[in-house]
């Protein structure tokens, strides 16, 4: 806020160039925008620097698909764990914490930030997967 208030002519395209980002627009481009948002303050939908970590730490001699169905497996095991961490006591409301012993109120935005990352570093629709995703979690 006090960049935007002190600078809203370097903010201004900033901010417009985000705004144009759609899920057409080509990847290496959206990441770019997204990179020069994130150094700016301006939150993302996917982080760019997430991405980066993720796509060069891709498995050796395996193929794209083959690190795709990992990530797909990586939210299989998130899905069928959800059950059990619900379960655990350390789930509950603490009001001695005013919270959660184990962070699980920070568990939707991590799984969401990952895949997405995952997804963008893989070229896959995130919306997709994340609805598969929702589809696992109620069957298991």
């Amino acid at each position: 806020q006090v960049f935007s208030h002190h600078c809203p002519f370097l903010m201004g395209p900033i901010e417009c160039l985000t705004d144009a980002v759609t899920p057409d627009t080509d990847i290496q481009v959206t990441l770019s925008i997204f990179e020069v948002a994130s150094a700016a303050g301006i939150p993302c939908e996917v982080d760019p620097a997430l991405v980066a970590v993720l796509a060069g730490s891709k498995t050796e001699g395996s193929s794209p698909e083959e690190d795709c169905k990992l990530g797909c497996l990586l939210l299989v095991f998130v899905a069928v764990s959800l059950p059990l961490l619900a379960a655990d006591p350390a789930s509950f409301y603490s009001t001695e914490l005013d919270g959660y012993a184990n962070n699980i109120h920070c568990l939707a935005k991590a799984v969401v930030q990952v895949s997405a990352a995952l997804f963008t570093a893989h070229n896959r629709n995130i919306e997709s997967h994340l609805k598969e995703f929702l589809l696992v979690g109620p069957a298991v």
